[in-house]
């Protein structure tokens, strides 16, 4: 079986928490330092006890008596005060302050992690490392210590002031001690695993959840909602198996050492019988014993306990370091001379591109040159490469090998808000957002007015289906756009595009499941959007770009012909074959029947 990583020190995991708190690093340091005095206070104002005790059985009126009290009172008061104060990091918004920043900080991740490794990570995955890891991290922190420095600290304490008082039953406290470290130790590991897989097995249900709500309508239409429900069942009963077995496998580790510490307290006590019975221990010492044992019993019995609440942190801290692990896509320097990008020329020179997961390149050291003004259609078999294109020009991801350039300057050296200033897209499959239909649009400009964002709306030919919305440009649009059709939302997404103003322009075939109408409509918002601009369309049906200045036909990853549909159709090849093909399909027709 293959071993799993090391169990995490205590110190490792103190320098996570306050490297995952970021700016409430010192508030939440403050803070542990605070329980840490505090439980060091309490185990002083303990160890009074005995001495109190003795004072009122044979000095009950003298000075000392009063003085251990007082000793005792403001021990526990400051105590008191301590965790109080220390509390405040949950009361007074530092926590929530922590947590806030820290899913900032997680939003920011996602906005710099390349897209290549985004899209390996599930919707509902990504969920609950924003949502579950984050609160696991941080709303138990300081509750938790407060359990173990009490657990812990507490009767160290009181055991090395009693051996001031009596070195016997000081040493008999402090030898229970020394047993906490070897079942902690032998403890934790199994801890961490079990807690790891829980994790995990949580992370997938969240994305088997999100995926079948999102995608139940279409289930529901192809009769498989069942079917992917027993999906879902399973990844429940997964999750319901691997706890049972963390739970199963903590029992006996746990009721060991409670059973290892209460039997330890009730020798100590044993002893001290013992020693009174030989006359050498006070019987007044002894109650005072056992009412600090008493008081020691249940921290002490349930430590390993408190610790499996640090085991959850820990797994919560781990997946909150690895999405923040991953290293967004280098940028290199730009020259001074260089300065913004020139036109919107688009080269590529020499690019090979592989994506992580695949066994051939998607693209074979391909050389382009596209102006900054005019149409350019892509276009080839599924899985050419064409799609790959864009998404390089975009910073998908970066290439193996080669240079992709805009206006002469390197992509790489851009930022990534300089090179999306600068690109604008149309997809054929439109996400939008459950807003109105003014905010939708003005997402691509922020700043934009309400006017701008109007004739934009009115250039993509939005204002006829606007107008009959409930509440017009106020209408929230529902769930990824539900409230629209297929056609307005493709006319949606142009207007972005088209308040954008970008250089270049990446359409991606929109009109391709279209009915005529919606069709004749998005093809007028397109013809205006692609007017003085560098546009590239990923092209599936060739009749929508035969008037396209360039048609660059890829295949296998490598430029295969280019030119104009008139001259491509006169050289043969692979693109005549294409378009020859697409005229039988429209030609087609149903038999009549005999």
């Amino acid at each position: 079986m293959k071993a799993g990583p090391p169990p995490t020190t205590w110190r490792a995991t103190y320098v996570r928490l306050l490297r995952g708190a970021g700016q409430q690093a010192d508030k939440l340091r403050s803070s542990l330092l605070m329980l840490l005095i505090a439980a060091a206070l309490q185990g002083l104002a303990l160890a009074c006890i005995t001495p109190i005790f003795l004072a009122i059985v044979h000095e009950p009126s003298s000075e000392q008596t009063v003085g251990w009290l007082s000793a005792f009172t403001l021990m526990a008061l400051l105590a008191t005060a301590l965790r109080w104060r220390a509390q405040g990091f949950d009361y007074c918004g530092h926590m929530a302050q922590a947590t806030h920043d820290l899913r900032m900080r997680l939003g920011a991740q996602l906005r710099r992690m390349p897209l290549e490794k985004l899209e390996d990570r599930r919707a509902g995955e990504i969920t609950t490392n924003l949502l579950g890891s984050v609160d696991e991290h941080m709303n138990y922190v300081v509750t938790v210590v407060n359990l173990i420095l009490t657990a812990v600290v507490t009767p160290l304490i009181t055991g090395a002031a009693t051996l001031f008082l009596d070195w016997r039953l000081g040493l008999a406290l402090l030898l229970l001690f020394p047993a906490i470290i070897p079942l902690y130790r032998r403890r934790r590991p199994a801890l961490d695993a079990g807690m790891r897989a829980t994790a995990q097995e949580n992370e997938r249900l969240s994305a088997e959840v999100v995926e079948y709500v999102q995608g139940l309508p279409v289930l529901r239409a192809a009769c498989c909602a069942g079917a992917v429900n027993e999906r879902l069942q399973q990844q429940f009963e997964t999750l319901e198996r691997v706890q049972r077995q963390s739970h199963r496998a903590g029992a006996k580790p746990n009721l060991l050492s409670a059973s290892i510490f209460e039997v330890g307290l009730l020798a100590v006590v044993a002893c001290g019988v013992l020693w009174v019975v030989q006359g050498t221990l006070d019987p007044v010492s002894l109650a005072a014993m056992v009412v600090v044992v008493v008081r020691f019993a249940e921290p002490l019995a349930t430590f390993i306990t408190y610790t499996t609440i640090f085991a959850l942190i820990e797994a919560a801290l781990e997946r909150i370091e690895l999405l923040l692990a991953v290293p967004p896509l280098p940028q290199m320097p730009q020259m001074p001379a260089t300065g913004r990008p020139g036109p919107a020329v688009i080269r590529f020179d020499n690019v090979s591109f592989q994506y992580a997961h695949a066994r051939t390149p998607a693209l074979r050291r391909l050389s382009l040159n596209l102006p900054a003004r005019g149409l350019t259609a892509l276009v080839g078999p599924s899985g050419s490469g064409k799609t790959t294109v864009t998404r390089l020009l975009m910073r998908y991801a970066d290439p193996q090998l080669g240079t992709i350039s805009i206006g002469g300057v390197d992509i790489r050296s851009l930022s990534a808000e300089d090179l999306n200033r600068m690109i604008a897209t149309v997809f054929q499959d439109v996400h939008l957002f459950d807003d109105t239909v003014l905010a939708n649009i003005r997402m691509a400009r922020p700043d934009a007015s309400d006017e701008q964002v109007m004739q934009a709306a009115r250039s993509a030919h939005c204002l006829d289906f606007i107008d009959r919305l409930a509440d017009g440009w106020l209408t929230r649009l529902g769930d990824a756009g539900s409230r629209l059709s297929g056609g307005e939302r493709q006319r949606i997404s142009i207007a972005r595009a088209l308040l954008k103003d970008a250089p270049i322009v990446i359409l991606d075939e929109p009109t391709a499941a279209l009915d005529t109408e919606s069709e004749l409509a998005v093809q007028a918002a397109v013809d205006t959007l692609v007017r003085e601009r560098n546009v590239i369309v990923v092209a599936h049906r060739l009749s929508t770009i035969r008037a396209a200045d360039r048609i660059l036909v890829i295949e296998n990853g490598e430029l295969a012909q280019s030119g104009t549909h008139e001259g491509l159709l006169a050289e043969g090849g692979r693109y005549r074959a294409m378009w020859q093909a697409q005229v039988k399909i429209n030609d087609w027709h149903l038999l009549e029947p005999g």
